[in-house]
């Protein structure tokens, strides 16, 4: 049971998708139409319930994550409302590490757009099933089955429409349901429901195309539905919706629904559909840990009586309660006030309350159970990612994985309290957003904030200068270049000082090599015999690390890098930790000084839609900033241009593509990779970051 309800009867969703797809939007009816609010928010009038930050309000955008429940068809339905804006990807990223499954809203107009993309990968990469739902059904524009060709082409995926809309644009009526063989008429009032109604005899041959199709397609995926289909039988909208059930949750298929959230078209089926089609916690894999003790993976089942075994994915300050922990119970309970073991940290802790989220409210609970999402008082060492256990477990989750930030920007307080009240709420703000990196640059002076994009930064800001109430001057945003090395080398650190009685005595030989574009840093260990004790290798790869945050071109951080540790000498009585850290650190600064070292800069994928008048004009200023084209889609009379450009030449782009298009082009980026700088480049960089101009 969990929290009155069966858990076959629990489901813990996302709504994610692309900026300005109608996520909240879609969600603020799901909350209306379950009777958890009585008012349909706006995202334009700045009240959607979801979307309850200043920051959110004044921007008409999602932020922050935030977390409701409602109840529908005596089911229990966890919802999570994502961001869609790219510099808020790690919202999704921890989102969809905790949940069972996802709605992926895609606007009709635009169809798979850049962000879809990528909440498509995050989605893949937790093996998250999903539904659709084609929104904006009634704009102009509005292509369904251009939609389904995209999501089936560039995300490389198997939709299959249950649904076929009645019209589009202005003439958009309603949909007709493949699986019950009716068409249902959406009424313009959001308290009338929809009237199901015969298929009109224009629309009956597109029903038997598409539904015929439907059957195909599940029947290749499931042997019941093929041996009824094969052997001439009817195939029952209870024996379809149970196949399909199937297919959704292995991922082999994606069920497609179609609607306008903001006139209230097809929410109440896309309601049903959450429940018949994605997953409860019952019907996913275990959760699969490591046993820190003994080296070997485990499994945790989805129940009340097993250990308690918990993820906590999200920090909150909140303005009202204090500091709140969201976490997913995967098996076991934990009661109000109950001690427990964050295994991450090595610390026990004490819940003080627990409590059930409505966005920015709150309702107290007495206890959290198997596959709920709840959030929690008290926890004051458990951060983003760790492992929250029951007292005899050795267990470890896995990490939630979070992107580098790729721009920074130096900001100074203006007076002594000021630097106090911005170092307190710094913290606060690291706690809340794992993507939010603080740096202090001791040849400068400065402090510099570093984060996911403009947008990101900008939001950041904002909060410490209003919210926290910091008086500062804030420079202008610069990349966050990096540096990398390009030949393999051997390098060495010694570490010795003598200080009349007890010295300092730490000995490596490492190699260096380079790694694949993104694969990050790796440092392993062939040591053999004795040569070093195992008790000091940690702290050789404590120095090497620490190494990597400056690195000898421009003191960017270095990345992409393998560090092999197959040498060195300690002495019986004068080496220590430190030392051996020392060494690591001098042994990695040298090699990278000798490894060829160069200068790496963000590249962001974008994505610009505009009228064909003005292709010509777009195309030359994004050849001027570096940009390579990769394609160019037509819709239409509108153009999609498919670009890699330097991060570093896509600031004030916004205002630019206005002017360049009279205010009709949009543009959407993401980071895509590190890429190697020109030389020419890199000097006025280095240049700049040595302070000479």
């Amino acid at each position: 049971m969990s929290g009155g309800f069966p858990l076959e009867r629990l489901r813990n969703i996302g709504i994610i998708a692309h900026i300005d797809a109608g996520k909240t939007t879609l969600t603020e009816r799901l909350l209306y139409y379950t009777g958890k609010t009585y008012k349909i928010g706006a995202v334009d009038d700045g009240t959607a319930v979801m979307d309850w930050m200043e920051q959110e309000k004044k921007r008409g955008i999602t932020i922050t994550a935030a977390a409701t429940t409602c109840e529908w068809q005596e089911h229990r339905i966890n919802v999570i409302d994502t961001p869609g804006h790219v510099d808020f990807t790690a919202e999704v990223e921890r989102s969809l590490r905790v949940l069972d499954g996802g709605v992926v809203v895609f606007d009709a107009v635009a169809g798979v757009e850049p962000q879809s993309e990528t909440v498509w990968r995050q989605a893949d990469r937790y093996r998250v099933p999903r539904i659709c739902f084609v929104n904006k059904m009634d704009r102009i524009g509005a292509d369904f089955n251009r939609c389904l060709r995209m999501i089936e082409v560039r995300l490389h995926s198997a939709p299959v429409p249950i649904q076929v809309p009645m019209g589009s644009e202005a003439s958009f009526q309603g949909v007709i349901d493949l699986i019950m063989g009716r068409a249902i008429i959406f009424s313009d009032d959001p308290d009338k429901s929809p009237v199901e109604v015969d298929i009109p005899e224009e629309y009956k041959e597109k029903f038997s195309l598409y539904r015929e199709r439907m059957i195909e397609r599940i029947a290749e995926n499931d042997d019941e539905v093929m041996m009824s289909y094969l052997g001439g039988g009817k195939v029952t909208p209870i024996e379809l919706k149970e196949a399909l059930r199937r297919a959704t949750i292995s991922g082999k298929l994606i069920p497609v629904l179609c609607g306008s959230a903001l006139r209230n078209k097809g929410v109440l089926l896309l309601l049903d559909a959450i429940i018949d089609y994605l997953p409860s916690p019952l019907d996913i894999p275990p959760v699969k840990g490591v046993d820190y003790k003994r080296g070997v993976e485990v499994y945790r089942e989805a129940k009340d009586d097993a250990p308690l075994t918990a993820l906590a994915f999200k920090v909150v300050s909140d303005p009202f309660v204090g500091r709140l922990v969201y976490f997913r119970v995967y098996s076991g309970k934990v009661k109000a006030g109950a001690q427990i073991y964050n295994a991450t940290k090595g610390q026990r802790e004490r819940i003080g309350r627990l409590l059930q989220m409505h966005a920015n409210r709150r309702e107290e609970i007495a206890v959290a159970r198997a596959g709920e999402i709840v959030a929690a008082l008290g926890l004051k060492s458990t951060f983003t990612g760790d492992t929250l256990l029951g007292h005899a477990e050795t267990i470890l989750l896995e990490p939630i994985p979070f992107p580098e930030p790729v721009i920074s920007v130096a900001i100074e307080p203006r007076t002594k309290q000021d630097q106090d009240r911005m170092g307190e709420a710094i913290k606060r703000l690291e706690e809340e957003d794992p993507t939010f990196i603080l740096m202090y640059n001791e040849d400068t002076g400065q402090t510099i904030i570093s984060g996911m994009g403009e947008l990101h930064l900008e939001v950041l800001v904002e909060r410490l200068l209003k919210e926290f109430g910091v008086q500062a001057k804030v420079g202008k945003p610069e990349v966050a270049y990096k540096e990398t090395i390009t030949a393999s080398v051997k390098s060495e650190g010694r570490f010795i000082k003598q200080f009349g009685g007890k010295g300092q005595y730490g000995h490596v030989r490492i190699d260096l090599e380079p790694r694949e574009r993104g694969s990050g840093f790796e440092f392993v260990s062939k040591l053999r015999g004795g040569t070093i004790p195992k008790e000091y290798i940690p702290a050789v790869e404590a120095g090497i690390r620490e190494a990597l945050t400056s690195g000898p071109v421009a003191g960017y951080p270095v990345i992409d890098l393998k560090a092999r540790l197959y040498d060195g000498s300690f002495h019986e009585v004068d080496s220590s930790e430190v030392a051996f850290r020392a060494a690591g650190s001098i042994a990695l600064k040298d090699g990278v000084m000798r490894a060829n070292p160069v200068l790496l800069e963000p590249v962001v994928r974008l994505e610009v839609v505009t009228p064909d008048q003005f292709l010509s004009d777009i195309i030359g200023d994004l050849s001027s900033r570096r940009g390579r084209i990769e394609g160019i889609d037509s819709h239409g009379d509108t153009r999609t241009i498919h670009c890699f450009i330097p991060l570093a030449e896509t600031f004030g782009y916004a205002t630019h593509i206005r002017s360049l298009s009279q205010g009709r082009a949009s543009h959407s980026m993401e980071f895509y990779r590190y890429e190697e700088l020109s030389p020419q480049m890199a000097q006025g960089v280095i240049a700049r970051a040595k302070g000479r101009y």
